[in-house]
């Protein structure tokens, strides 16, 4: 048997944003029905950032993800984020596919964003929000104008230049983009953080009722974005109890007795399953807390390895000749 060696342009023809929000959409609800096997995600820490391995198991297709998250790569002309993913048919575990992840990742990350944003944003919301103006940012602008009728964006980064670029691409969408400073740029409809902070960026007095926040940027221990008091008055939903606990938005104010594991109200996989609430009211404050979970990952991938099977997209290597 032969494996499937995939590059990042293999994926990015093959993975676009609305066949991956399908995609996770469903994996989030089998996860929230407890159909899914995906153990905590290992993290190797060096001074200047980290590794993790995230495996997992879902509807008969299994498969790991490497990825690192390095802040400081750009000055060495590296992406932020890098990803190999390696997809195992679970009857024997030969590897069916080797593929880049990077772009996966992206677009996985951004789906997850626009499906909680379907589930916890007012459905009139039309303002979004964005501090910090990387891939990220643009992969959830990307999501979230699936599902919304996006007609102004405020924009924010310590970087002017990245704040720049990401309006100059908003631009080109119809959006009237505008740069400015982090307390403007949450009113909005719908707030979007994606920054590297192990500090709170966002105040809360800075929060209008009715807003929901999609609260990206911490995935790792000790990384945190948003004022706990935000929290406090918010209703709760994360990615994955076990994961946010440790490395999500509610890992510090949990580990400091400001809130705790009761305080979150649902998984969003519970309600896309039906199981838990989501929105109740149009002035009530929501919080989306994303980690990053490998479930979203192999759901991506199997689109990723079917097409391009499908396709005759890739190249094929014998590992074990």
């Amino acid at each position: 048997m032969e494996t499937l060696l995939l590059s990042r342009g293999d994926v990015e023809r093959i993975l676009d944003m609305k066949t991956c929000m399908d995609a996770v959409e469903h994996a989030f609800e089998l996860h929230g029905k407890g159909l899914t096997q995906m153990p905590a995600k290992i993290y190797l820490t060096f001074e200047k950032g980290d590794l993790r391995a995230m495996p997992a198991y879902i509807e008969g297709h299994a498969g790991i993800k490497w990825v690192n998250s390095h802040p400081n790569n750009r000055e060495r002309g590296l992406p932020t984020v890098m990803a190999v993913l390696i997809y195992n048919d679970p009857e024997t575990g030969f590897p069916l596919a080797v593929m880049d992840a990077t772009h996966l990742t992206n677009l996985r990350t951004g789906a997850a964003g626009g499906i909680a944003g379907k589930y916890l944003a007012r459905r009139d919301s039309r303002v979004i929000g964005f501090i910090g103006c990387g891939m990220q940012a643009e992969t959830q602008f990307m999501a979230l104008k699936e599902i919304f009728d996006i007609e102004k964006a405020l924009c924010h980064d310590i970087s002017s230049k990245s704040a720049e670029k990401f309006a100059g691409m908003l631009h080109k969408f119809g959006v009237d983009a505008e740069i400015t400073d982090a307390e403007r740029a949450c009113r909005c409809d719908i707030l979007v953080t994606t920054t590297p902070s192990r500090k709170p960026v966002v105040k809360a007095e800075w929060i209008q009722e009715g807003l929901h926040v999609n609260a990206i940027g911490a995935d790792a221990p000790g990384k945190q974005e948003l004022d706990p008091e935000i929290l406090r008055k918010g209703r709760i939903v994360v990615d994955d109890y076990q994961q946010a606990l440790h490395s999500g938005e509610v890992n510090v104010p949990i580990s400091k007795g400001i809130l705790s594991p009761e305080s979150i109200h649902a998984s969003l996989g519970e309600i896309i399953a039906g199981i838990k609430s989501g929105r109740e009211s149009d002035d009530e404050i929501t919080v989306f807390d994303s980690t990053g979970l490998a479930i979203q990952d192999i759901a991506a991938a199997r689109v990723v390895f079917e097409r391009a099977v499908e396709l005759g997209i890739g190249r094929k290597f014998q590992f074990f000749s």
